[in-house]
């Protein structure tokens, strides 16, 4: 079964009014974020497509606790809607199937990480400059 991009968008556009109303409540986006932490644990390594995952983890935290706003909201939702749809248990192809089970997962969160690239690049930059300037 193919899964286009065309496919991701759609799925990931479903999820971003979820996602808004979501990061209303900082408690809600953290426990998010652990479940995602833990998902990710039971995935085999995927190369490039995720490796903004922890950046963009750190960044959703940031902006829910305010230390880091420049981000639009817009940006964040649709981080959030992307582990939203990760998370859910009713994906487009069911996550127990071997191999082809996590394809609409990762596409969904790769194209999110991929929209947001200019975005986690300056938080990344930022959040070096913090660390440096203590």
């Amino acid at each position: 079964m193919d899964f286009s991009l065309d496919q991701a968008k759609e799925l990931l556009n479903k999820g971003t009014a979820e996602a808004q109303e979501l990061i209303a409540n900082p408690s809600k986006v953290d426990e998010l974020l652990v479940q995602l932490e833990e998902k990710l644990k039971t995935v085999p390594a995927i190369g490039e497509t995720l490796s903004d995952l922890p950046v963009m983890i750190a960044m959703i935290k940031a902006w829910i606790k305010k230390e880091y706003t420049v981000v639009s909201p817009k940006v964040i939702a649709t981080l959030v809607g992307a582990v939203l749809y990760l998370l859910k248990k009713k994906d487009l192809i069911p996550d127990n199937i071997p191999i082809i089970g996590i394809a609409d997962d990762l596409a969904v969160l790769g194209l999110a990480l991929k929209l947001s690239e200019p975005e986690l690049k300056a938080f990344a930059e930022w959040r070096d400059r913090q660390k440096a300037e203590i």
